[in-house]
């Protein structure tokens, strides 16, 4: 769980996926639409990925993938960042994050 935590402070958004998730694609599609780069880490690449799941889990995620991490919090999956976004927050929150034009 250090792992996790450390990984998901090294920049203001962090995802963890995984290489062959949709859902994955689309959240960071939607971060570089809304003007932020997020840094991914791909855990089916990483030899800890299965301790990094439990760890994830273990803090809450709903599903493993994608984890979405704002400002080092856990925001949640798929499901949590879509309503946000749907509902103006998820603006708000990257707002500190967006790359300048």
């Amino acid at each position: 769980m250090d792992k996790v935590k450390r990984l998901a402070t090294e920049k203001g958004v962090v995802v963890f996926t995984k290489s062959s998730c949709c859902l994955c694609y689309a959240v960071n599609i939607l971060f570089q639409e809304l003007g932020v780069i997020p840094v991914v880490h791909e855990i089916d690449k990483d030899p800890e990925g299965k301790e990094i799941e439990k760890a994830i889990t273990r803090l809450g995620c709903p599903t493993p993938v994608p984890a979405v991490f704002i400002g080092g919090n856990l925001v949640g999956s798929t499901n949590e960042v879509m309503s946000l976004h749907l509902s103006g927050s998820l603006t708000q929150l990257l707002k500190p994050y967006r790359a300048l034009s």
